[in-house]
């Protein structure tokens, strides 16, 4: 009975430091991660966080980070963003091609034709991303 006791309590740690992670990602969403830093944040090793991570949120923390970047992104063309180049270069991608084809892989649109929808099916794309992965 016990040894349950203290699995649930060290899974409860692990869920509350891999919250921890996720929260300084979206603090430092535009800033380099690297994994060591982020290993820093919960006090694990990177092999030991990555496996965890991907335990608890079903993806690799550089696919939660390409995620929340490109989420971001659509947020601006929804917007309005007009020059895709500069949303692409705050998302960290070096050229607009490779932005594009993480774009249309994200979202099953190119930016430009993402940009021309209504807002309505814009947002429902985005909030499709987040449900997938939350």
């Amino acid at each position: 009975m016990r040894t349950m006791a203290v699995k649930t309590q060290t899974r409860q740690q692990n869920h509350d430091l891999i919250e921890a992670v996720k929260r300084y990602i979206r603090q430092h969403i535009d800033e380099p991660l690297n994994r060591e830093r982020l290993a820093a944040v919960a006090d694990f090793s990177v092999p030991h966080l990555h496996r965890l991570f991907r335990d608890c949120m079903g993806e690799s923390m550089g696919s939660y980070v390409r995620r929340l970047r490109l989420e971001r992104a659509g947020r601006k063309l929804r917007l309005g963003a007009v020059n895709i180049t500069e949303v692409a270069l705050a998302a960290g991608y070096d050229s607009h091609t490779a932005f594009g084809k993480a774009f249309k892989q994200q979202f099953g649109l190119c930016p430009s034709d993402f940009r021309a929808l209504n807002c309505q099916a814009a947002t429902q794309l985005l909030l499709r991303s987040q449900a997938k992965k939350g």
